[in-house]
């Protein structure tokens, strides 16, 4: 069983969870998600079945587009609404559309964020909930994100009877809402958190695609061939694509180097990775020889060397 299942994850539990889940459900040990969902968040998760684990990184990097309710006077020490309240700063008049969709302008493009506490991001070794939890102080990397569009989803003042608007988040990979959420409530002059989240897309994945985890349960019952799982050849889409010739493939089979022309490389090509397919079959991804001048050696091989999947 080898491709890639848009599981559409549930409230309440982790995205490591959902892995053990379906584990049990698909009968193999092979499975791994392509970026954590905090516990309270729902939305698109796109999980690596089989030989589709080897290209999560590729998954991981797509862009993602959420849906989230930011409330304004005070934040919590997760930044969302699980967390414990720190600050509170009572809403004085009203905030009006215009001065939220220009905080929002002000936050649309590349950004810098400081990752929080409460996150898997980690710091020599250790990710930063469990200095947390243990009460220690830690500097946090700032990190640069891109903030590809910020939308307004409902309309009206906001002020103390009305605290929380909805917006639509359209983001690169590594951007934290929760964190997005405070730079607005700064920006408009009052402490904030995330008060909901859900994701609505994962690079080519919307809830359309999504299978439940209930669902899949049902599927296990009827013993059908599992016809929920996409190509893995979506994890790579972004990546040039190169049809091997039977010559190349060969080597390929046997983890050996391309020459650039075998991987139609072109002067001036700042593209640093190839998808090598065969016979409409992704057999492996390439990279330039980090020593040989010229030449291109595998970073992901899909097929085992002896040609088989």
């Amino acid at each position: 069983m080898n491709g890639i299942l848009a599981l559409w994850k549930p409230a309440g539990i982790t995205s490591h969870d959902c892995v053990y889940k379906l584990r049990k459900i698909l009968g193999t040990k092979k499975v791994g998600h392509t970026g954590t969902l905090d516990p309270a968040v729902t939305g698109v998760l796109p999980i690596m079945i089989g030989k589709a684990t080897k290209l999560s990184e590729y998954m991981t990097a797509t862009g993602k587009m959420y849906e989230a309710v930011i409330c304004l006077g005070s934040t919590t020490t997760t930044e969302d609404a699980t967390g414990e309240v720190v600050e509170t700063k009572a809403l004085v008049g009203d905030i009006s559309p215009v001065e939220i969709e220009a905080a929002l302008a002000a936050l649309t493009g590349e950004i810098t964020q400081i990752p929080p506490l409460y996150s898997a991001v980690k710091v020599n070794g250790r990710k930063l909930y469990e200095y947390a939890r243990l009460g220690l102080e830690v500097e946090r990397p700032e990190r640069q994100v891109t903030i590809h569009a910020l939308e307004r989803l409902d309309e009206g003042v906001v002020n103390a009877a009305n605290p929380s608007f909805k917006i639509r988040i359209d983001c690169s990979k590594g951007t934290y809402v929760r964190t997005l959420a405070v730079m607005l409530g700064e920006l408009l002059g009052y402490p904030a958190h995330m008060e909901d989240l859900v994701r609505t897309m994962s690079g080519t994945f919307t809830r359309k695609d999504c299978i439940t985890l209930e669902e899949l349960n049902e599927w296990k019952a009827t013993g059908e061939p599992a016809d929920f799982l996409y190509d893995m050849m979506l994890a790579v889409k972004d990546l040039t694509q190169i049809h091997l010739s039977d010559e190349a493939h060969l080597t390929v089979k046997h983890g050996g180097s391309l020459t650039a022309e075998q991987v139609q490389e072109q002067p001036g090509d700042t593209t640093t990775l190839r998808a090598l397919i065969h016979h409409d079959v992704l057999v492996a991804v390439y990279k330039p020889h980090p020593t040989k001048e010229g030449m291109w050696k595998p970073e992901k091989m899909i097929l085992k060397t002896n040609g088989s999947i």
